[in-house]
C-alpha cells in the first residue's frame, strides 16, 4: 500500500509523504515505550519502594509528551500530505488522459474516469489524512509493547507473539475472500455510474417519447446491482470480523491466565502482573482497532491500484526524429489491425489521391471505423503502414498529425457555451468573419444566431446541427485531410444539399474519406472503397462497380429500390 502510493506521489512529490511516515512511526513508538514504563511505575507504587516510581515516572511523561508533539505535527502533516496528494493524482491523471491514445478511449471509460476523478482520489487522499496515523499505530505500538513483555515475562511475551501471526492469517484470509469480489463490485460500480451518466443526458429524448418513467430500466438494473454486490459483499466481511475479535479476546484471556498462574508461582508479584495486565490491553486495542480500518485500506487499495493502472498505461511512441510530410496523399500499404485477439483488419492496402474525394462503404463492423481511426493513429497497426505523404503516421509528432487530419465524428461533444465558441474549437486563432464563413457554408446560420447557447453536450441543439457544429469545425481548421465518420447520417433532406456542396468544396484543397450511408455522397466520390469482413473486396468509381455487377451493384440496387417505395392510403 505505501509503495503504491509513492508510486501515484511519483518521486518529486514523495517527500511529505516520507516525513509524515517518519512523523507516525515516531509518535507510535513513543507511545509503545510511555506504556512500556507502566510497568515500573505501578512496580515501584505497589512494591517497596514508591520512592522509586520518580525515575520511570519520568521516562513516561517524556514518552507521553514527545508522542503528543509527534502526534500534533503527524496530524497536521497529515491533512497537508492528503490535500498534495489528490492535487497530485488529479494533474498526474490528467496529464496521462491527455497522452492516452485516442483509441483508449470508450464509452466504458466515461464512468470508470469519472468515479475515478472523484471518488477514488477521495478515498486514496483519504490514506495519509485520515487511516495512515492508526494503520502505523496498530504496528509500532503493539510491537514495542510485545518487546516489553517480552522483557518483563518470557512466556507472558510468547502469548502475544503467538498470536499476533494466527491473528494476521484470519486477517488476511478474511481480506482474500473480500478482495476476490472486489473486481466484480468495481465493474458493477462503473456500470452503475455510466447508467446514471446516460440516464441523465437522454432526459431530452426520453421526455419527447413519454418514456421518462420506463426509460430507466437500464439504470434501475443497474441500481439493483449494486445493492446486490453490496450486500454479498457484507456477508463476506462479517464473518472475519467475528473471528479476529473473538481471536483478540482469547488472546487476552490467555494471558490473564498465564497472569494469575505466574502469581500462583511466585514467579511475578501482583503489581508486575498487573501492569503487565494493562500492557496487554493497550497491545489488543490498535491491533483491533486495525482490522475496523480493513475496509477502508482494502477500498483505497482498490482504488488506488485502478488509478496506478491508468497511471501505467502507455501512450504511443512519439518519434525521435519526427518527419513532416509534404504531400497529402495517404497509402495504406497491407495493414492489418485487431483489438485483443480479435481481428478487425486483414492486409488492406488501398491510396487517397491528393485532392481527391473517397467514399467508404459496407455493412456493419466491416471495418470502416477502424481505417478512419487509424489514420489519425487513434491506435498503431498491428502489422502494415499507414502513410501520409509516403511518411509513416507513426514518424508524425501528434500535434502535427492532429493538425493535418481533421475529425468529423459519429458521436459530437459540444461545450456548454455558445455556437462561435464551440466552432472556434477548430482553430483558435480564426476571426469572426472565419467563423461566419464556416457557420453559412455548414448551413447553420440560417437556422441559429452565432451566440446562441448550445447547452451542454450540445443538449439544446438537434442531433442533426451537433453534427453540422462538427462540419464548421473542419471548415474552419481547413486541415488537408478531413475524415467525415458517417457525417451524413443525420441531416434532414434540405440541409443535406447544403452539406453536400460543403463536401465538394473540402475535396477541392483536402484529401477527403468519407463515411457516408446517401448514395448521393458514394456517387460523388473520385473512387470507392468496399469493405467485407475487415478485407477490401471492391474498388473504383460508381460506375465501374456497377459493371462489375459485384456486391456494391447488388448494394446500390437495395437502396435505389428502398428509396422509390411509398406508403398507399386505402
Amino acid at each position: 500500500m505505501i509503495r503504491a502510493l509513492f508510486t501515484a506521489l511519483g518521486k518529486q512529490n514523495s517527500g511529505p509523504l516520507r516525513r509524515l511516515l517518519v512523523l507516525l512511526a515516531t509518535a507510535a513508538v513513543l507511545q509503545g515505550i510511555a506504556y512500556a514504563f507502566l510497568v515500573p511505575v505501578l512496580r515501584a507504587l505497589f512494591g517497596d519502594r514508591p520512592d522509586a516510581v520518580w525515575s520511570p515516572l519520568l521516562v513516561f511523561a517524556l514518552a507521553c509528551a514527545g508522542s503528543a508533539v509527534a502526534t500534533w505535527f503527524a496530524q497536521a502533516a497529515a491533512f497537508r500530505t492528503g490535500s498534495r496528494l489528490a492535487n497530485v493524482l488529479h494533474h498526474r491523471l490528467g496529464e496521462a488522459i491527455v497522452a492516452l491514445p485516442l483509441g483508449w478511449f470508450s464509452r466504458s471509460r466515461v464512468g470508470e474516469l469519472t468515479r475515478m476523478n472523484g471518488e477514488h482520489v477521495l478515498q486514496v487522499m483519504s490514506v495519509p489524512a485520515h487511516l495512515l496515523r492508526p494503520a502505523v499505530t496498530s504496528v509500532l505500538t503493539p510491537l514495542t509493547i510485545l518487546a516489553a513483555v517480552l522483557l518483563v515475562d518470557l512466556r507472558l511475551g510468547l502469548v502475544l507473539a503467538v498470536s499476533v501471526p494466527v491473528l494476521l492469517v484470519v486477517l488476511g484470509i478474511s481480506n482474500r475472500v473480500v478482495q476476490a469480489a472486489d473486481a466484480g463490485r468495481h465493474r458493477v460500480m462503473d456500470e452503475a455510474a455510466n447508467r446514471i451518466i446516460e440516464f441523465a443526458k437522454a432526459q431530452p429524448v426520453l421526455r419527447a417519447f413519454g418514456q421518462a418513467g420506463s426509460g430507466g430500466r437500464a439504470l434501475d438494473q443497474a441500481l439493483r446491482a449494486q445493492r446486490e454486490v453490496d450486500r454479498s459483499m457484507l456477508f463476506r466481511v462479517i464473518p472475519g470480523l467475528v473471528v479476529f475479535e473473538f481471536g483478540v479476546r482469547v488472546m487476552v484471556t490467555a494471558a490473564l491466565v498465564m497472569g494469575v498462574l505466574a502469581v500462583l508461582d511466585g514467579r511475578l508479584d501482583a503489581a508486575t502482573v498487573i501492569a503487565v495486565l494493562v500492557l496487554v490491553g493497550r497491545f489488543a486495542e490498535p491491533v483491533n482497532a486495525a482490522a475496523g480500518l480493513g475496509a477502508s485500506i482494502r477500498m483505497a487499495r482498490s482504488s488506488l491500484a485502478g488509478i496506478n493502472r491508468v497511471l501505467a498505461e502507455r501512450p504511443l511512441p512519439e518519434p525521435k526524429s519526427p518527419v513532416l510530410p509534404t504531400r497529402t496523399d495517404v497509402e495504406f500499404d497491407t495493414v492489418s489491425f485487431g483489438y485483443d485477439d480479435r481481428p478487425v483488419l486483414r492486409e488492406v492496402s488501398f491510396t487517397l489521391p491528393a485532392n481527391s474525394m473517397t467514399a467508404l462503404v459496407g455493412p456493419s463492423g466491416s471495418g470502416k471505423t477502424t481505417i478512419t481511426r487509424l489514420l489519425g493513429r487513434f491506435w498503431d497497426t498491428t502489422s502494415g503502414t499507414v502513410r501520409i505523404g509516403g511518411v509513416d503516421v507513426a514518424d508524425i509528432a501528434t500535434d502535427e498529425l492532429m493538425s493535418i487530419v481533421s475529425f468529423v465524428f459519429q458521436d459530437v461533444y459540444l461545450f456548454d457555451g455558445t455556437l462561435t465558441d464551440n466552432v472556434r474549437i477548430g482553430r483558435a486563432d480564426a476571426g469572426d468573419d472565419e467563423v461566419r464563413d464556416a457557420l453559412e457554408r455548414a448551413g447553420l446560420l440560417g437556422e441559429l444566431a452565432p451566440d446562441s447557447q448550445v447547452g451542454e453536450a450540445g443538449s439544446m441543439l438537434s442531433g442533426g446541427q451537433r453534427q453540422r457544429v462538427s462540419i464548421a469545425r473542419a471548415l474552419l481548421k481547413q486541415a488537408p485531410i478531413v475524415v467525415f465518420d458517417e457525417a451524413t447520417a443525420s441531416l434532414d433532406p434540405e440541409n443535406d444539399v447544403t452539406v453536400q456542396h460543403a463536401i465538394r468544396a473540402l475535396a477541392e484543397n483536402s484529401t477527403l474519406l468519407v463515411i457516408a450511408h446517401r448514395m448521393q455522397t458514394v456517387q460523388s466520390a473520385d473512387q470507392i472503397l468496399l469493405l467485407d469482413n475487415g478485407s477490401l473486396t471492391e474498388r473504383g468509381t460508381h460506375d465501374e462497380l456497377l459493371a462489375q455487377d459485384g456486391t456494391y451493384a447488388h448494394f446500390y440496387r437495395q437502396r435505389t429500390t428502398a428509396a422509390g417505395w411509398r406508403l398507399i392510403h386505402q
